[in-house]
């Protein structure tokens, strides 16, 4: 997916080939310096130069304006000196599958939405993984764009002419195809930088086991169940609405994956938490609510609301708990200011991305001692944990340096207090 542009900006795919592999011709010199590939043959042939290669750049273009499931429109893949842009609406790209799986590595950049989108095109994602926008986050660069890397590490000013163009339109112009294969074109020159880099600065283990994380993360949709969560509103509801917005959130979320429609489509936010609170037990009162017009009301569909209302009454109260995040003891609430203050200045001394050595969810996280916590593992434990623990338990203190920064120090245990009486007790009002 182009990473050139602001975030939600998503586009579409591909087709038209640039050039036809020369007869005669096999294997990886079968295919020219760039090509796409709109049938199976011309695949099997891109999946057998690939099986040994080492290392390859992919990318993916795709769109889900209008739908629940990303529309993928074009693979582009680089190796070797070469590009080649799979079309997938004319030819079944399952076969990727092989390549994804195998022992080469995979150069992406901001790969998260790109593996979801191959995970369910191919059934597969790839065995091992680098990310640019990443890895950049440990030399100081802030989830940079792919067109921001290239210009500032290789000099190369990436196109722009085809920026929000429609990808799913047949067939693409040269101007498009340029553009697309410029996603994947510099990205292992890109990488190979940045890994040299890594390593001269020892971050290259922190860098990899990232890009691990983010390779076995689960991708796509939310559990039905699980999609009350992300409702802003899901901490404020209290017990009959609570349940009712819990059944109705995961109807919603089936209902949008079985006809291929964002959920904001099937049933607004704002008309989800409003039947919540109002629990209609008929078409008449649910049609009075705030977000829902006759779209919801007419056919089954009211039909099915009122029953998910109905079930949202008996919902167990353990299927309502909230995952402990933002929660924190009244008493740690200083600590996690001084440690969010204390994250910003290391990141700067470091120069590594903030997001990337600990966000306030993995501070909270680390004061709750939840075991999971980032923080308590890895890289991190080591880099932010520990210091962060002696912080929390009185052995280090963080002050000004005199200089417009923060110090992380040992503490001398001298106290030092206004020098202003103190009350016997506390003082009682009238009344």
């Amino acid at each position: 997916m182009d990473r050139r542009r602001e975030p939600g900006d998503l586009r579409h795919g591909a087709d038209l080939r640039r050039s036809a592999p020369p007869a005669g011709a096999e294997g990886a010199q079968a295919l020219p310096p760039t090509w796409l590939v709109d049938d199976a043959t011309g695949l099997a042939e891109v999946v057998a130069a690939l099986a040994d290669a080492p290392v390859y750049a992919v990318d993916t273009e795709f769109h889900r304006e209008r739908t629940y499931w990303p529309q993928l429109a074009l693979v582009q893949i680089a190796w070797a000196g070469r590009t080649v842009l799979v079309d997938p609406l004319a030819v079944d790209i399952s076969p990727l599958r092989t390549v994804l799986e195998g022992p080469g590595l995979a150069v992406m950049h901001a790969a998260s939405q790109d593996l979801e989108v191959l995970d369910r095109a191919c059934g597969a994602i790839p065995s091992r993984l680098f990310d640019t926008q990443l890895a950049a986050g440990f030399l100081g660069f802030s989830t940079p764009s792919l067109a921001s890397l290239a210009l500032r590490i290789l000099d190369v000013d990436l196109p722009k002419a085809s920026r929000l163009t429609d990808w799913m339109r047949r067939p693409l112009s040269p101007e498009q195809q340029r553009y697309a294969a410029a996603d994947v074109d510099h990205l292992l020159e890109l990488a190979e930088h940045l890994r040299t880099e890594l390593a001269a600065s020892g971050r290259l283990a922190w860098a990899e086991a990232e890009c691990e994380e983010l390779r076995i993360r689960r991708w796509g949709p939310p559990a039905p169940e699980d999609a009350w969560l992300r409702l802003k509103e899901s901490r404020s509801l209290r017990g009959r609405a609570r349940g009712i917005v819990y059944s109705l959130a995961a109807w919603r979320e089936r209902r949008a994956a079985a006809s291929d429609q964002p959920v904001r489509f099937v049933l607004s936010d704002l008309a989800l938490v409003g039947i919540a609170g109002e629990a209609p037990k008929d078409l008449d009162a649910l049609h009075r609510i705030r977000g829902v017009d006759t779209r919801h009301t007419r056919g089954g569909q009211g039909r099915e609301i009122l029953a998910e209302v109905e079930a949202g009454r008996s919902v167990a109260e353990s299927a309502l708990a909230l995952p402990r995040r933002d929660d924190l003891d009244r008493d740690l609430r200083p600590a996690l200011a001084l440690l969010v203050a204390w994250v910003s200045q290391l990141s700067r001394e470091l120069a590594i991305d903030p997001a990337l050595l600990a966000t306030r969810n993995d501070l909270t996280a680390f004061l709750n001692g939840d075991p999971d916590a980032r923080l308590a593992q890895g890289w991190r434990e080591e880099l932010v944990g520990r210091p962060a623990r002696r912080l929390v338990d009185g052995e280090l203190a963080l002050a000004f340096n005199g200089k417009g920064g923060l110090t992380l120090e040992r503490r001398s245990g001298e106290l030092i207090g206004p020098d202003v009486p103190r009350p016997c007790a506390p003082w009682v009002g009238e009344g």
